[in-house]
């Protein structure tokens, strides 16, 4: 599964609670493209698909669609607020290379 830190929990409940539309979960995956061949993704959903993973992690509610499942076992998404900027990171022990922005990869 994919860990989301509490750094991370903590500013996505931040930004669900700004969207006041009632219980949002976190959907987490991976689409072609990026300078590396995959790249993340993050949006809040409302509704778990069918072929969907449905867990919790720091407290968020996380949706994993069955193919980026593949991709992201093990990752851990961290949120950094810095000097030189502010997001989400990602920790996968499954790519095999990364852009230098850090959000494509290959596996």
């Amino acid at each position: 599964m994919v860990t989301i830190t509490p750094k991370a929990a903590a500013e996505i409940q931040k930004i669900i609670a700004q969207e006041n539309s009632g219980e949002l979960a976190l959907r987490v995956g991976v689409q072609g493209g990026g300078c590396s061949g995959l790249s993340y993704f993050l949006s809040l959903d409302k509704d778990a698909r069918p072929d969907d993973k449905v867990f919790e992690s720091s407290g968020v509610k996380v949706y994993l669609d069955s193919k980026s499942a593949l991709y992201l076992e093990g990752t851990e998404v961290d949120f950094t607020d810095g000097l030189q900027g502010s997001g989400f990171t990602f920790k996968n022990p499954n790519a095999q290379r990364t852009c230098g922005c850090g959000h494509s990869f290959q596996a």
